[in-house]
């Protein structure tokens, strides 16, 4: 039998394009120590009664394991149930909205003959995206102010009565306010995605399409649309995974933290920091980012789970 020679395997030096490679990375390397692995020590305030005692690490060891006691506050009334199903309610109204407006924005832009009103048109739209709802609620606090907003003065000129949209009178009309306005500013992001992916689209495929006959609207349902298909369902399950979070300026900001507007805007966050304000209790309040991060990983792999068993190419992971 032939004798089987070992070779004798040599490690790669370490060069100096390694280190630059190394170089690089490093302050993403510190920026997710930092921001992402470091604050996970914090979970476990989630379940001690915390007590200040000077710096951070004497509170810690100070304070007494209290094992799942912060959970239940989200659960021990109607109020922090009824916030947790608006949460969701509202999610999913953003999700379905948040997919089918961007999509439809992004294939009109793309069909736009001038680029110039094309950019014009994504910059308009994008720009809310940069805006902190501290600015946008005073924009949208000049359309609705009770004394001189554009709504009641219209509402004046046309011999109708007043509506005070901050108070009790209006509560009817804020579930689509705040959808409104999450649209607003959240679209123009959306938007840049699907454009970027309809522009990485390989133009062949329309021109055989315009030869064979084919209408603008059966270029989209039949070439747009179906190549779309994956990053829509990615989209999508990116934005389940944040089914149980809201956005707190929005909920609590926008309606003027009013307390006649909280059966529609006492979301699981207002929830949290409303009960954080009366009873300040930190443990409570990581607590519920705690369950939040841990159904939001749940809701993640169900839905990729689902869309694995219907089109794994479309899956996430």
């Amino acid at each position: 039998m032939a004798k089987v020679k070992k070779e004798k395997v040599r490690g790669k030096k370490f060069t100096f394009d390694d280190f630059e490679l190394i170089l690089l990375s490093l302050p993403t390397v510190i920026w997710y120590l930092v921001f992402s692995f470091l604050p996970l020590f914090g979970l476990l305030i989630a379940f001690k009664t915390w007590r200040v005692d000077g710096d951070f690490f004497s509170s810690f060891f100070a304070s007494d394991w209290c094992n799942f006691e912060n959970f239940e506050f989200m659960f021990m009334t109607s109020d922090a149930i009824r916030s947790l199903w608006l949460t969701i309610a509202y999610n999913v109204a953003f999700i379905i909205l948040g997919v089918v407006i961007p999509v439809t924005l992004a294939i009109m832009v793309s069909n736009l003959y001038s680029q110039k009103l094309g950019k014009v048109c994504q910059t308009a739209m994008f720009l809310p995206h940069f805006m902190s709802w501290i600015v946008a609620s005073y924009f949208l606090f000049a359309f609705m102010s009770p004394d001189k907003g554009l709504f009641n003065s219209a509402l004046t000129a046309l011999g109708l009565g007043t509506v005070d949209w901050y108070g009790q009178q209006a509560v009817g009309y804020w579930p689509l306010i705040l959808i409104i306005m999450n649209i607003w500013k959240t679209t123009g992001y959306g938007m840049v995605v699907y454009l970027a992916s309809i522009t990485g689209i390989d133009a062949t495929y329309y021109e055989a399409a315009v030869i064979d006959g084919a209408s603008k609207w059966q270029q989209t349902t039949k070439i747009t649309l179906p190549l779309l298909k994956q990053i829509m369902i990615i989209m999508s399950i990116m934005a389940i995974g944040r089914i149980f979070n809201s956005d707190f300026g929005l909920f609590y900001q926008v309606p003027k933290a009013t307390s006649q507007l909280f059966p529609v805007s006492m979301t699981l966050d207002v929830y949290i920091y409303t009960a954080l304000i009366t009873l300040g209790d930190i443990g409570m309040s990581s607590a519920a980012a705690f369950f939040q991060s841990i159904a939001g990983c749940i809701c993640i792999l169900i839905a990729n789970a689902i869309v694995t068993k219907i089109d794994r190419e479309s899956a996430f992971f």
